[in-house]
């Protein structure tokens, strides 16, 4: 019989678990299985691996398979140097997101603060122009009031001019 070592996936929805079993290679992957011989949870931080490394064993020389991804997990099995590699990589590639994240907070929180002092500028600016607008407009009507002021008399002088004679 031919059969291969290969992960059965388990889980819900997009949360996936998979279980390392060995089955004909004929059947689909979330068929029946002659053995299970291990886990697999990529979701978990850091991701969860067990495997029994004798039964594997067993199943390569009785002629088993190994499936490709299951290969490259035995593989960390074995050596607990690459697994601690994985796992720093992992941990790196985690901060790295982690600090992308914060200092996309700190930019947003900066663009805001940014943008609420020149709105308040803008309002400072605003006030500005209409005291200035409305100053020069006491000076408009104090002139046009103090020209007024003026030609009353000069009038009131002609049509005094005018009753003399």
């Amino acid at each position: 019989m031919a059969t291969v070592i290969r992960l059965q996936r388990g889980g819900r929805k997009k949360r996936p678990f998979y279980s390392v079993v060995v089955m004909d290679k004929r059947n689909r992957r979330d068929g029946a299985f002659i053995e299970k011989i291990g886990y697999y949870d990529p979701c978990k931080e850091p991701e969860i691996l067990q495997l029994d490394l004798e039964r594997v064993n067993a199943w390569k020389a009785e002629g088993a398979e190994l499936s490709g991804r299951v290969a490259s997990l035995v593989r960390l099995a074995e050596n607990p140097e690459l697994a601690a590699k994985a796992q720093a990589k992992a941990e790196q590639k985690v901060a790295d997101k982690k600090a992308a994240v914060e200092a996309k907070a700190k930019a947003e929180a900066a663009e805001a603060e940014a943008a609420a002092k020149a709105a308040e500028a803008e309002k400072k600016a605003e006030e500005a122009a209409a005291a200035k607008a409305a100053a020069e407009e006491q000076a408009v009507s104090e002139a046009a009031a103090a020209e007024t002021a003026e030609e009353a008399p000069a009038e009131g002088a002609a049509t005094e001019e005018k009753k003399d004679a």
